[in-house]
């Protein structure tokens, strides 16, 4: 500014900007802007570049909003903006915090509307009132920074010291009261209230929360406390109006934490238009694209590109942690021209530190609109309870220095973090990036979070009916080794030896059971001596109250496996009794691998000085980890199945041992039973025998004594029936069993002895299977058939000189027990009709009907033929 000239006096207002030239604005005090209305700036003046550190050229034709100051783009900035430029009328007067210029700034900003060049436009005219300090904190981190020489690891845990939950500033989109639970009066509130409500006497610290709050959103505020809805995270988020700002339209948000009830105020958009809203559409069809996801990937990578569609974020990432809770890119969506992808790669736990994950398992949701903005501090009124704030639920609760300069040195400045909790647990995060500042509209932020539960409930969804078939397929083979260990008095046999076994569970490669001193091993496992060690090891190590053992990365816990790594670099154990004498093994090999991480993990965080204990790692390159002395590691599951397994073979184990001696000597007891049973009836059947033999000697003396010839014949038939049965008792009586016979050998002895009775000139040929063993009662029938038929072939199939040949021959049929008995003769054969019912005919006597009740008893079934004598053909 040439001396010569005078600046013009700073009360000139804004209507005169309209007529002044592009030097004469260059004269005046502070910073003038004119900003079409697209937002381009097409005037700036000299002030302004001094005050905002950009030149003149640099900035000519940019949108101020996007490409100069997108820190601005927010309702209480551009949203004034657009505002006025659809009325066609503005003039309003705000403070404004510029962040980072290079020293923050607080300036009073007026912004009315005019024209230059002819056309309209928006004036912007700032004014310095003081440059700020980012706080104690932050400046501390960034002098430490600046003193920083070496590049040295230190002890991570540093950062889990950080009290993150009571920061005692919040973010600057938003005004925060905080009240008395009981009482309502106001205890604290952020320096910025005059955003919302203009400061007058009596103070506002003490005064009662409906003198500042709308009496509507007061009463709602008094239900929910009444029924206890305020609490655990839970909000009451309504829309609200201040007499003193009724041009806008606020978002007001209570929650009750730690005996407070904390309200959080935020200027909303006044059109959806204006920024990015999410609509409820846009929200459902997003949730119908994943619910079509059917892999884990394939749903984080919709909902990456979702989340991102919705919010605006340069990038966004499905962020997982793993069971040591380092975390992975599992899934990116990012602008084209977002050079620096994450995917694929791993970070140390201490780049999202425990108690980080303990507000995110709280809390689900932050996003910070600007990296560099200047926290608000709380105030608090003296002599009350001057606890720090517990700001755990606050949605606008300003971040940790340190986690920002992280955010620096990753290239990040706005950003969003969604906890995606899955079962109850933290399983990770969704993350958005934005090089620039970068506003998300609070609807847009409440459908992002409903978009990442959604995605939650999809993982859930996915992860369960994977672990479901794999735990039912573990669960049968549990089922086949447990029922083996029922039928078996031997544990170490039955899940060892058998076609199941231990190797069929847990993907295991090796599999052992050490019980005292002895270890029985199937497939690849360290020798026995070095499993009888690992033993000893577990039972000194693991905790008396912990009955199992797992680890992926076996050679680190117990160095001396290390030279069996290939075979047990994971172990998994479980003991079987309280004594710890059996143990359940399991193995799996080793499994080399390259992780590739986000940086170097063996300095996930960097010595500071002064105050400040830790800072942030600066590089975040790929660097490639060569894994050696890890298996693939074992899941929760798993670990309690093999403890029910354990406790499975201890109460089978136990009850074996009680029994054992209850069986053997009800077995011993028992066999003598048997023994005596098994002689009783021999006995019996020797005496029944021996009865047949004495009625049919008695039947044979009675038809000798008797002169009628057809008397004589009924007595010999009768002494051959009761012949027949004796013959089935002395056969059953000279057997090892006693439920079945010979009957090869028993219908061979009853035809020798029915040849004897017919006298001299009948004959029987034998052709007879011998060791083919039949039931009692079908061998019983069976002989009692053969006896009529060969009784009464000798009886009508005689040739004229009174002698008679019969064929039998007695054979199986088939492996499930069938026989086949055949009685031919060789006379003239049967007459035709023999078998119809008439007077003394043929075939209608007693000895058929015997015949016919026989084959009803056993279901057998007869043929007959003339071959050209008689042929009688029995199946059964």
């Amino acid at each position: 500014m040439p001396p010569s000239e005078p600046p013009l006096e700073s009360g000139t207002n804004g209507a005169d900007f309209d007529a002044l030239a592009p030097d004469e604005l260059d004269r005046l005090e502070g910073g003038v802007i004119a900003l079409d209305e697209a937002g381009t700036i097409v005037a700036f003046s000299d002030g302004a570049s001094d005050l905002l550190k950009l030149p003149r050229e640099a900035v000519l034709g940019r949108d101020y909003f996007q490409d100069v100051m997108p820190a601005a783009n927010v309702p209480a900035f551009r949203g004034r903006f657009l505002a006025g430029a659809r009325r066609g009328s503005l003039d309003e007067r705000f403070e404004y915090v510029f962040g980072r210029l290079p020293q923050p700034l607080r300036a009073q900003v007026q912004m009315r509307r005019g024209a230059f060049a002819g056309n309209p436009v928006t004036w912007l005219r700032i004014e310095a009132m003081e440059t700020l300090g980012y706080g104690a904190r932050r400046d501390a981190v960034v002098s430490a920074i600046g003193r920083r020489v070496r590049a040295e690891p230190v002890d991570p845990s540093l950062c889990e010291r950080e009290p993150i939950h009571i920061p005692g500033s919040i973010q600057p989109n938003a005004v925060l009261f905080a009240a008395d639970a009981a009482t309502l009066l106001v205890t604290a509130f952020s320096t910025n209230v005059t955003e919302v409500v203009d400061l007058s006497d009596p103070p506002l610290l003490g005064r009662p929360l409906g003198d500042v709050l709308p009496a509507s959103y007061i009463e709602a505020v008094k239900v929910r406390l009444a029924n206890g809805t305020l609490d655990d995270g839970r909000s009451l988020r309504r829309r609200v109006r201040f007499p003193e700002r009724s041009e806008a339209s606020y978002l007001a948000v209570a929650h009750l934490h730690a005996g407070r009830l904390i309200v959080e105020i935020e200027r909303e958009p006044d059109i959806a238009d204006d920024f990015r809203l999410a609509s409820q559409t846009d929200t459902e069809l997003a949730v119908a694209r994943l619910r079509d996801a059917e892999t884990l990937v394939g749903a984080a990578r919709v909902a990456a590109s979702e989340i991102r569609a919705l919010t605006g974020f340069e990038a966004v990432l499905v962020y997982r942690f793993d069971s040591d809770w380092n975390g992975e890119a599992v899934a990116e969506d990012k602008a084209p021209n977002w050079s620096r992808s994450l995917l694929g790669l791993r970070f140390p736990a201490s780049d999202i530190p425990a108690q980080a994950r303990a507000l995110y398992t709280k809390a689900k949701s932050r996003f910070v609109i600007d990296r560099d903005s200047v926290p608000v501090a709380l105030v608090g009124a003296p002599g009350t309870d001057n606890a720090p704030i517990d700001l755990t639920f606050a949605q606008h609760r300003s971040l940790s220095p340190i986690h920002l300069e992280y955010q620096r040195n990753l290239g990040v400045n706005g950003s969003m973090s969604i906890s995606i909790m899955v079962d109850g647990r933290l399983w990770g995060l969704m993350i958005g990036h934005h090089r620039r500042p970068h506003y998300v509209p609070p609807e847009t932020r409440a459908a992002a979070t409903v978009l990442t539960d959604a995605f939650a409930m999809r993982v859930q969804e996915i992860e369960s009916r994977r672990l479901w078939a794999e735990r039912q397929a573990h669960l049968d083979v549990e089922g086949r080794l447990v029922r083996s260990l029922t039928r078996s008095d031997d544990f170490v046999s039955a899940l060892t030896g058998g076609v199941t076994t231990l190797l069929h569970l847990f993907d295991s490669t090796g599999a052992g059971i050490v019980s005292g001193e002895r270890a029985t091993l199937i497939g690849r496992a360290p020798p026995a001596e070095a499993v009888l060690e690992i033993a000893v090891w577990l039972r000194e190590t693991v905790p008396q109250d912990q009955t199992c053992f797992e680890s992926s990365n076996f050679t680190t816990a117990y160095p001396a496996a290390g030279p069996y790594r290939e075979v047990a670099s994971g172990l998994l154990a479980a003991f079987v009794d309280d004594g710890r004498e059996t143990l359940l093994m399991w193995f799996r090999p080793e499994m080399p691998s390259t992780v590739t991480w986000g940086g170097d993990p063996r300095k996930p965080v960097l010595a500071g000085s002064g105050s400040v204990a830790v800072l942030p790692r600066r590089s975040f390159e790929r660097w490639v980890e060569e894994r050696t002395g890890h298996a693939n590691p074992w899941a929760e599951w798993q670990s309690n199945l093999a403890v029910s397994l354990a406790e499975a073979v201890e109460g089978v184990v136990l009850r074996q041992r009680r029994k054992i001696d209850e069986l053997t000597g009800l077995l011993a007891e028992k066999e003598r039973l048997l023994a005596q049973k098994d002689l009783l009836s021999r006995e019996i059947d020797h005496r029944v025998k021996n009865s047949l033999q004495i009625v049919s000697a008695f039947l044979q003396m009675q038809r000798r004594q008797i002169a009628d010839a057809a008397a004589r014949q009924a007595f010999a038939e009768t002494s051959a029936r009761v012949m027949s049965v004796a013959r089935v008792h002395d056969s059953l009586y000279q057997a090892d069993r006693v439920d079945e016979v010979d009957l090869g050998v028993t219908i061979e002895s009853l035809c020798k002895d029915l040849a004897g009775l017919a006298g001299d000139g009948h004959s029987v040929d034998l052709t007879v299977e011998r060791g083919m063993m039949v039931p009692y009662r079908k061998a019983v029938a069976l002989s009692l058939i053969a006896t009529e038929l060969v009784t009464n072939a000798f009886k009508y199939a005689s040739t004229p000189t009174g002698g008679g040949r019969v064929e039998v021959t007695v054979s199986s049929l088939n492996d499930e027990g069938g026989v086949q008995l055949k009685v031919c003769d060789d006379g003239g054969g049967l007459p035709d009709g023999w078998a119809e019912p008439k007077s003394n005919g043929q075939g209608s006597g007693l000895g058929m009907k015997l015949i016919r009740a026989m084959l009803d008893q056993i279901n057998a079934r007869l043929d007959v033929v003339n071959n050209p004598g008689a042929c009688f053909t029995i199946t059964a």
